[in-house]
């Protein structure tokens, strides 16, 4: 199975970092360097820049925001730090914390330093030599949500989760914030968005409880055993808060492409192959877990369309100020459009698939 694990390659131009600057602050905070250190990069996300490093027989992953991102607010290095810090003695699926930096001077950004976990991780396609089939894809569809109710299951005030966010009012700062920064990073009118950050104002929830979340919980942010193909580790903790979990999970349901859904949307993720649940599973699967009444998804569903469509217009945006040269982010704006017209499909008919 090695030749399935999550591998990085050459870093990409234009996103080096300085080897020797590094190797000077590691061997300072009493890192272990009897060698030359190697950088390689991990080649998927779209957001934060992440690379291996290898120290003598030792892997480590650093992770450091994009160029011309906004590290103040979802690049905070420190805090995704303080994420692993606090999870580290109640969740055992992360990756261990070894240091954050705060110092610009060092690698342009703060960053900070993981284990790598290695393991399998399911991007756009199933890696080279790996089968799976419609049960291996049932399986870990229903293990992906059983590990997303054991994270809004973690107890708050002993673990200080409780200090990572603001529950109260929760929803209403999330569709403002977001809607804001959508319009923050427009770049070409599209009319679907414009009708979810609308329908979204006029139908808040009176109610919401609060949790522990994750904010960004799919596949490709999973490594997964390359024997069991079990959950080993969840990665990507940026947007992690305490807020009310079914936004998380409208999150995920947004993440959670089916076959009739938009190419666009199915080219990032592989939860529209054979086997997977639906998002309407999905959800009943979930609310019998945690004896929840979860009927009215629609608003979650709806949110988690359109936080997604904003995350990729954002780094589209980046992308066309020319912040970065990678490719892939030309594409996205496809994207946007695809979440766009899921949310407005969804409150057209009143529900959450079988659109088409």
């Amino acid at each position: 199975m090695s030749k399935v694990l999550d591998s990085a390659i050459d870093v990409r131009k234009g996103e080096e970092i300085d080897i020797a600057t590094l190797s000077a602050y590691l061997k300072k905070n009493n890192v272990t360097i009897d060698d030359e250190i190697v950088v390689k990069q991990f080649p998927g996300g779209f957001s934060n820049l992440t690379y291996l490093i290898r120290i003598d027989t030792k892997e480590y992953v650093l992770r450091k925001p994009p160029f011309g991102a906004n590290i103040k607010s979802a690049h905070d290095m420190g805090r995704e730090y303080k994420v692993l810090s606090c999870l580290e003695p109640v969740y055992s699926k992360i990756p261990a914390p070894i240091l954050f930096c705060e110092d610009d001077a060092i690698l342009g950004s703060p960053f900070y330093l993981m284990e790598r976990v290695k393991g399998i991780i399911l991007r756009n396609k199933i890696p080279k030599d790996l089968e799976l089939t419609p049960d291996h894809f049932k399986k870990l569809s229903i293990q992906t949500v059983e590990n997303l109710v054991d994270l809004h299951s973690l107890e708050l005030e002993k673990s200080n989760l409780i200090s990572l966010g603001k529950p109260d009012g929760y929803v209403v700062r999330q569709v403002e914030g977001w809607i804001k920064r959508y319009f923050k990073a427009e770049t070409d009118e599209i009319s679907a968005m414009n009708t979810a950050a609308t329908w979204m104002q006029s139908n808040m929830p009176l109610k919401e409880t609060s949790a522990f979340i994750h904010n960004d919980y799919k596949y490709d942010n999973l490594v997964l055993d390359a024997d069991t193909l079990n959950i080993k580790a969840v990665l990507d903790w940026e947007m992690s808060t305490v807020g009310d979990p079914l936004m998380d999970l409208g999150t995920t349901l947004a993440y959670w492409v089916e076959a009739t859904d938009h190419p666009a949307l199915q080219s990032y993720n592989l939860t529209w192959m054979d086997g997977n649940l639906t998002r309407q599973e999905v959800v009943e699967k979930y609310a019998y877990l945690r004896n929840l009444n979860v009927d009215d998804m629609l608003f979650y569903y709806v949110f988690g369309c359109f936080k997604l469509g904003v995350i990729a217009q954002q780094i589209y945006a980046r992308y066309k100020q020319g912040y970065t040269k990678d490719e892939r982010f030309a594409l996205l704006i496809h994207l946007v459009k695809a979440c766009g017209k899921n949310a407005e499909n969804a409150i057209k008919f009143n529900r959450i698939n079988n659109f088409y």
